[in-house]
């Protein structure tokens, strides 16, 4: 299958052609202001499907949105007529198509051109009404509050909250991305003349600014967001994508002494936390028990021996772990236990926590195995 792109190089664009390859698509015809005016004809002359995404959202010039937007819509399908191509147009529209502004103006124009197109043809023309898209790639200080706020918070730049109080209504470019692909398999999401991206967030101004800066916070704090909710997990994936290029890492506090160290990784409430703990060889630590409180333990370098006991029993219980085979050993509440170095080299062992650490009530309690 052929496939157009107009607006190759712009944000949705970017991310459908990238999708499109990794699902094995490779005749895809891409369209953008830097191409060759007349390769769009060459290309409404084979393809089998459009994405028609080419838009102007900031023109310097006002009258540019009609002259791009509609006009371009004009000769897409001028060239379609011309060589008798009926193939499927999906249409990259606004929620501001209803609006009287200059840019929904053109956009509301552009969809009346096709749909008149579709009632004279026949074509099979897909109008999608976007709310605000969101997601990597996005270009910040443009068009996109989320790309803006992402980018400036990352960058420790400021950003401007004129009204908490508004609503905002969201789209994220991956379900973005796999409606338009099932568009182009016949499987659009539509509502009379339109359609739409099935899923979709609705999230105060207040709120979205609130939770970018949590993630900014949560390096400090070694947390990691409520994956658990779809919409965080989405907009801290969009975070990330804004990192300066120079601060993907950052420092964890190390808990040294002679015997090795520990030190905390990733905090969750409700998932509890993990933690890396190295000991120096010969080095036991632990020799302590838990009412609640319960762990995993996994060596992933160098080799040694948990030991358990029941805390009114005799009977030691010895498990012999290695990082030449990845075993993760849970550590039951009522035994108390310790973990032994038994090797010639520093033995790292990854170790998980039902719950964070709490000093005024740790539920760890020293005795001897």
């Amino acid at each position: 299958m052929k496939v157009l792109v107009t607006g190759s190089k712009g944000f949705i664009g970017k991310n459908l052609i990238a999708e499109l390859k990794n699902r094995n698509y490779t005749d895809i015809f891409e369209y953008n202001r830097d191409t060759d005016p007349s390769f769009l004809d060459e290309y409404c002359k084979h393809a089998d499907f459009v994405f028609h995404l080419a838009g102007a959202n900031r023109p310097q010039n006002q009258s540019e949105f009609m002259d791009v937007n509609y006009g371009l819509t004009s000769t897409l399908l001028e060239s379609l007529i011309k060589y008798r191509n009926n193939c499927p147009i999906m249409f990259s529209s606004s929620i501001q198509a209803n609006l009287e502004t200059p840019y929904g103006t053109s956009k509301k124009a552009s969809e009346d051109l096709l749909l008149e197109y579709r009632k004279q043809s026949g074509v099979r023309v897909l109008i999608y009404r976007f709310p605000n898209v969101f997601g990597k790639w996005c270009k910040p200080n443009y068009n996109s509050v989320v790309a803006t706020f992402c980018h400036n918070i990352a960058n420790d730049q400021p950003i401007k909250v004129n009204d908490p109080n508004i609503v905002m209504n969201l789209v994220y470019i991956d379900d973005v991305v796999e409606e338009l692909i099932n568009a182009l398999n016949d499987n659009e999401h539509s509502i009379d003349d339109y359609c739409k991206v099935p899923v979709a967030y609705n999230v105060t101004l207040e709120k979205l600014t609130n939770l970018i800066y949590s993630f900014k916070g949560s390096r400090e704090k070694k947390s990691v967001p409520d994956m658990s909710n779809p919409f965080i997990k989405k907009l801290y994936s969009t975070y990330l994508s804004y990192l300066p290029k120079d601060q993907f890492s950052y420092n964890l506090n190390m808990n040294i002494d002679h015997r090795g160290s520990f030190t905390e990784f990733i905090k969750t409430p409700e998932r509890g936390q993990v933690s890396v703990n190295i000991s120096k060889p010969g080095v036991t630590k632990g020799n302590h028990w838990h009412h609640t409180k319960n762990e995993k333990f996994l060596v992933v370098s160098g080799n040694g021996v948990i030991r358990f006991r029941k805390i009114d029993s005799e009977e030691i219980i010895e498990y012999h772990v290695s990082g030449e085979q990845l075993e993760v050993v849970d550590i039951p509440t009522g035994y108390t236990h310790n973990i032994e170095n038994l090797g010639q080299t520093d033995m790292v062992t990854i170790m998980w926590a039902n719950e964070l650490f709490n000093p005024e009530k740790p539920d760890t309690y020293y005795l001897e195995v």
